[in-house]
């Protein structure tokens, strides 16, 4: 079996997977202070309440945008499964062409969802990822990851007006009863409900318009499943394809196939 973890600013989502099946998934806070040991028994006891057991895992895949945990992520996983962890990066197959300057630039997690959006739904595609920032990636027709837009995550948003204002409370994000606000909470739920959703569909509707009618929107991330129901064009909701691009992208890398292409290239 296969562990995959999506290291996020917010959350690390992680996942296991048989084969093509999503046996189990969990969701943790991000903490930058959590040590090798702390990260072991973590995820012992993540196991230990799932009918999965810990000699059933063979390797990892990590994709990562913080940096700063890496190397715990690394010496963690490593000290877990006794192998270490295979992570996104420069030098992996993902039968994707990235147009992105530099390309290093562009994060591990958008580079997975695009394999996993490809293969799929096909192309072209965007993908809008609602995390901690919410980002549109697009890919053309060609499978060429041209780039994308980033603008910060309706939590952030949520967050700012609680922090900058002196009397207006912190509240849940969820879709408001009506439009017009009789309360303060839900003048405020509707203000970032139906705000956040006008920033996402104003986007949306501008890539279609340059991509042409066939480019399919699929959304992925935390809120997905909420702003896409009122959504103008959002198509698909995908919760775990990040997962799922890390499990694609481990197949076209793993090492025993790897080793089989270098004899192959040899003969």
């Amino acid at each position: 079996m296969l562990l995959v973890l999506d290291v996020g600013n917010t959350n690390i989502v992680l996942g296991v997977y048989e084969g093509e099946k999503l046996r189990a998934s969990w969701r943790l806070s991000t903490q930058m202070t959590r040590t090798v040991d702390e990260f072991a028994l973590t995820l012992r006891g993540l196991l230990e309440d799932s009918p999965i057991r810990r000699g059933q895992l063979d390797a990892a895949i990590v994709s990562s945008v913080v940096p700063p945990l890496d190397a715990m992520l690394r010496a963690g996983l490593e000290k877990f499964l006794g192998a270490p962890p295979m992570f996104i990066g420069p030098g992996l197959k993902t039968g994707v062409s990235v147009r992105y300057e530099p390309p290093s630039d562009v994060g591990a997690d958008r580079i997975v969802n695009a394999v996993a959006a490809i293969e799929r739904y096909g192309a072209p595609v965007v993908v809008v990822d609602f995390g901690t920032a919410t980002t549109f990636d697009v890919i053309s027709e060609k499978r060429e990851y041209l780039g994308g837009i980033i603008t910060p995550g309706l939590g952030i948003a949520s967050e700012a007006l609680f922090a900058r204002t002196a009397r207006l409370p912190r509240v849940e994000i969820k879709a408001p009863e009506k439009l017009v606000g009789s309360t303060t909470v839900g003048s405020i739920q509707s203000g970032l409900y139906y705000g956040y959703l006008g920033l996402v569909d104003g986007i949306l509707g501008r890539l279609k318009k340059e991509m042409g009618a066939k480019v399919r929107i699929v959304a992925t991330g935390g809120l997905s499943e909420l702003l896409a129901r009122d959504s103008q064009h959002i198509q698909e909701v995908a919760p775990d394809l990040t997962l799922d691009g890390l499990r694609r992208i481990w197949e076209k890398n793993r090492p025993e196939k790897r080793s089989r292409e270098a004899v192959g290239k040899k003969a």
